[in-house]
């Protein structure tokens, strides 16, 4: 089965199976996009209104943000792969609750094995704190992160800022748009080790 036949039937299921309480309040799941065989995954923390309304992750304006900030280093949304750690979009864009989070995992888990990307990066505390749980943000973004997890198809993660943060804040966009553009140099070097390794 190729990737994305095999995407499709993880979401399929999940959509049956995932005990989110968000299921209630939702219009709709909403399950990652874009290249099934991307070396990059982007992770954020819960749909919004413009993605509960499409299906789809990061439409709205901090998706439009991130397009912006993927044509910086001369990337596509077909070149990468974006979903969430929450499937279900939080009432009034909420923060996601840790057992909404807990309730998404497996789903997350599933598709992140599936693509094994080659980088994994959050945008925003929620996706990195479903990793990295005693981090913060403020001082690990925009710095390669090694860590072997269990069940993870890759140990390279990166830390951002989340696009809609950035967005209201000058600083913060800054930062986010220098640390984006490492993006490129972090995975030339992650495919260097990654060739040592084998």
């Amino acid at each position: 089965m190729e990737k994305g036949q095999l995407l499709d039937s993880i979401n399929k299921k999940w959509f049956t199976e995932c005990k989110c309480q968000l299921k209630k309040t939702a219009t709709r799941p909403v399950p990652g996009a874009g290249n099934p065989s991307a070396e990059i995954v982007f992770i954020g923390e819960a749909p919004g209104k413009s993605e509960d309304e499409q299906g789809i992750p990061f439409v709205g304006a901090a998706g439009k943000f991130l397009n912006e900030m993927l044509g910086a280093i001369g990337m596509k949304r077909e070149d990468i792969y974006i979903t969430n750690v929450v499937k279900y979009r939080p009432p009034n864009n909420r923060d996601p609750l840790p057992e909404e989070i807990t309730a998404c995992a497996d789903w997350l888990h599933e598709e992140l094995a599936c693509i094994a990307p080659k980088l994994i990066v959050f945008l925003g505390r929620h996706a990195m704190n479903h990793f990295f749980l005693t981090e913060k943000i403020s001082i690990i973004h925009g710095k390669l992160l090694k860590k072997k997890i269990t069940g993870m198809p890759t140990p390279y993660f990166l830390a951002l800022y989340h696009p809609a943060a950035a967005l209201y804040n000058g600083s913060m966009r800054e930062t986010l748009l220098d640390d984006f553009k490492k993006i490129p140099r972090f995975l030339e070097k992650i495919k260097g080790e990654f060739k040592n390794d084998i």
